[in-house]
């Protein structure tokens, strides 16, 4: 459905700057365009690269380890029904600790794990589970200590202090993972009737 809708916005963009003589100037900004995405994906490689790294040596360190320990009453608070040493308590806490550091690239692996190994304790239905949606909607609010994309975006555009944006985003994300988790619980102590009734109709949720 996107393609078509960037399909549609960049065509009828060219035809309105054709009507309007103002092609050139679109084909220019196309040019420019697409040497700035060029840069940009430089700068990001070279910021997630040390990040990543960081994150991979805190991890053969046993920093994420013993972070993830640390976490264990988050995890029991946040996910009741997943057994203590279920292997997708590791996965969760390593998402988790990812999308602190703004690491979303890395953090990705770690969050397909967790949905595959909650999967499993579903019995692979083809509804989630409360804990599944749980973990979603930590994933969506995302609380961020080091918002490391938005500081290599404001690097790349000649921000004077790239990482002002700090303050505001620690207090943006915990305001939404606060939200996040407030919406999760109160979810999570509605009963099942409803869900479980509409699956004996054959319907989807």
């Amino acid at each position: 459905m996107l393609n078509y809708l960037w399909g549609f916005m960049i065509v009828i963009g060219i035809i309105y700057a054709a009507l309007t003589g103002n092609l050139p100037a679109v084909t220019n900004a196309a040019l420019d365009s697409a040497k700035e995405a060029v840069t940009l994906c430089i700068t990001m490689l070279g910021v997630m690269s040390f990040w990543v790294g960081l994150m991979r040596i805190a991890e053969n360190c046993g920093i994420i380890c013993g972070a993830a320990r640390k976490m264990n009453p988050l995890l029991r608070f946040m996910f009741p029904k997943i057994p203590k040493n279920h292997k997708a308590n590791e996965y969760i806490s390593a998402n988790i600790i990812a999308n602190m550091f703004g690491l979303g690239w890395a953090a990705t692996p770690a969050g397909l794990k967790a949905m595959e190994a909650m999967g499993e304790l579903n019995h692979n239905s083809k509804i989630a589970s409360k804990e599944m949606c749980t973990f979603l909607i930590l994933n969506v609010s995302s609380f961020q200590l080091i918002p490391v994309n938005m500081i290599a975006y404001r690097s790349q555009y000649g921000s004077a202090n790239p990482t002002a944006i700090l303050g505001p985003a620690m207090i943006a994300t915990f305001c939404s993972t606060l939200a996040g988790i407030i919406f999760a619980k109160v979810m999570a102590c509605l009963p099942e009737t409803t869900a479980n009734t509409y699956n004996k109709k054959g319907g989807r949720l």
